[in-house]
């Protein structure tokens, strides 16, 4: 199941929403702080849209894999990039992901080291 995050992963970096519609339908949460916990495919792919929109560029590089069970998984990630108008950004995230036994992912929930940045 590791190979699911890594894969989601690769489809995050694509920055392309078409490589995400996959992972998320409508029972799919998604808690990425600043914004609240959201729900509904449509919904979690339009925070991605603005979250992309905000970067110049950025890229998300996971390591530490943790497998808790049950298709959950924590992981750390350093995102680094440059955000429009204000320079450089890098930061930490660890994140909490649970898949459904279809693959979907039902729960994602980001902790940022350094919220400054929003």
């Amino acid at each position: 199941m590791e190979c699911k995050v890594t894969s989601f992963m690769e489809d995050l970096n694509s920055l392309k929403i078409e490589n995400l519609q996959k992972w998320f339908n409508d029972d799919s949460k998604i808690w990425i702080p600043p914004a609240k916990e959201i729900q509904g495919g449509s919904r979690i792919l339009a925070l991605f849209r603005a979250i992309f929109r905000k970067y110049e560029n950025i890229e998300w590089n996971a390591s530490e894999i943790f497998d808790l069970g049950k298709g959950r998984f924590f992981y750390e990630t350093v995102s680094v990039g440059h955000l429009k108008g204000k320079g450089s950004y890098r930061n930490n995230i660890c994140t909490v992901v649970a898949f459904a036994e279809n693959g979907k992912i039902k729960l994602l929930s980001d902790y940022f080291k350094d919220t400054t940045a929003f």
